[in-house]
């Protein structure tokens, strides 16, 4: 993992200390993501839907994201982990996907190889929050190299 993606996993890691989460998950990727990296706000949509996002993402420790402390987002790919401040097993796929995106290009995972990874599945909470805010999943360009097909099967898609 390169240092744009390092700086996003401690931002998230930080958020989910302070919000009392047990674990890392793709929402917390999504709102340090969203915070870090132009490219993907970009992706995103303009300067009202990144907004109208990031409130639903400051909401998350008062609002809909009450529902989700205590329980583990995973889809059932992979094993669960349960300690605290570890990535949940679909932020960690997201993470893993994003650099497998990125060795298409043989440079290290960027922003946008990550955003692509979060909304690949579409059980993500990052996809769930993308949702609520009423900006669906946002098409993320597929890069200079291949590779990037099975992570952009679902770009461009509304829930």
């Amino acid at each position: 993992m390169g240092a744009e993606l390092a700086a996003v996993v401690a931002g998230a890691r930080r958020r989910a200390v302070r919000d009392g989460d047990r674990q890392i998950d793709t929402a917390h990727l999504l709102h340090s993501l969203l915070e870090t990296d132009p490219e993907a706000r970009a992706a995103c949509g303009g300067p009202q839907r990144i907004a109208r996002l990031l409130g639903y993402l400051v909401q998350r420790s008062i609002g809909y994201g009450l529902r989700w402390q205590g329980t583990v987002e995973d889809s059932g790919a992979v094993p669960v982990l349960t300690e605290t401040g570890t990535l949940s097993p679909l932020a960690a796929s997201a993470l893993e996907h994003a650099s497998a995106r990125a060795a298409g290009r043989g440079e290290p995972a960027r922003g946008i190889d990550l955003l692509a990874a979060l909304v690949a599945d579409p059980d993500a909470r990052a996809v769930e929050v993308l949702t609520a805010a009423g900006i669906g999943v946002p098409e993320v360009p597929s890069g200079t190299a291949g590779g990037a097909e099975a992570y952009d099967e679902g770009a461009g898609r509304d829930h």
